[in-house]
């Protein structure tokens, strides 16, 4: 899918989140990858095989004194 110099990682890679957004919706909360991903704000991910990633935002965050 994709044509950027270098080539955006695959969604298959662990990086997949480092592809370029090609469709952003902010105002819906979600954005489209070269590379097929959807990615949400609350950083749950559907990939275009049609599998499904969780959420994965750090939910423990401690306060800093």
């Amino acid at each position: 899918m994709c044509r950027h110099q270098p080539e955006c990682p695959s969604f298959h890679d662990v990086d997949r989140e480092a592809a370029r957004v090609i469709a952003g919706h902010p105002e819906q909360g979600w954005s489209l990858l070269c590379n097929g991903v959807v990615v949400f704000e609350d950083t749950g991910e559907l990939l275009p095989n049609g599998g499904v990633i969780a959420p994965h935002r750090p939910t423990d965050v401690r306060a800093v004194a």
